[in-house]
């Protein structure tokens, strides 16, 4: 058996990951989200349901999502993965990391905690080189957040070969594996369709700038 669950945050990360599972031959089966305590976006990324929802129907996959705060997130997270595991008969799960050694060890851990084996595809990946393949995988992404490092003109930019050079003149990890930037991914080869996003405002959270976003039928 080697059904997987994707830890789906919508960006290019865990899209990429999905990507390259499916090319080591291991079979989709259902995507997770955790949603911040109010349930009205993602933690990681602040990507609303509809959104995340519309990219689970272009995959042709369910999506789970449970809420959570941050205190709360590994407990919440291994009781939903055992759920799944047994609801989906998993038998991996699949992580967009790509060198951060405490959350390979995160994964690995809460993964086994629900008899899952952690799989990531993108693991010890040149960080440049894994966004350039990204690239052109076809997979289209668009930032949805970053720090005040970046700042708020780059919400709503693609990733291309060209903002890929601005981050690295700015000293700007090209991965954003650091926390600089988020994504979304709209577009990709295996999607079965486009997802149409617009931004309506811009808002600021700590030490981030977010778009707030609307789906848009296409």
């Amino acid at each position: 058996m080697n059904n997987f669950l994707c830890s789906w945050s919508g960006g290019k990360d865990s899209c990429f990951a999905y990507y390259k599972a499916l090319q080591l031959g291991y079979k989709p089966t259902v995507l997770l989200n955790v949603m911040n305590e109010f349930g009205d976006r993602s933690r990681s990324h602040g990507i609303t349901k509809p959104i995340l929802k519309a990219q689970a129907e272009a995959l042709s996959l369910p999506i789970h999502f449970f809420n959570s705060t941050w205190k709360a997130y590994e407990e919440n997270y291994i009781k939903h993965l055992n759920v799944l595991a047994e609801d989906y008969e998993l038998s991996h799960a699949v992580f967009g990391d790509i060198d951060i050694e405490s959350h390979r060890d995160w994964e690995e851990k809460v993964s086994k905690s629900a008899g899952l084996e952690a799989i990531l595809p993108l693991w010890q990946g040149n960080r440049k080189q894994l966004v350039l393949d990204m690239i052109d995988a076809g997979l289209e992404a668009i930032i949805v957040s970053c720090n005040q490092d970046l700042g708020p003109d780059f919400l709503g930019s693609t990733i291309d070969t060209s903002i890929i050079e601005t981050f690295e003149s700015m000293g700007v990890d090209a991965c954003g594996e650091n926390g600089e930037y988020h994504t979304l991914v709209v577009n990709a080869p295996f999607f079965k369709n486009r997802i149409h996003v617009e931004m309506v405002k811009k808002s600021v959270s700590s030490n981030y700038n977010f778009a707030e976003l609307e789906l848009v039928e296409g």
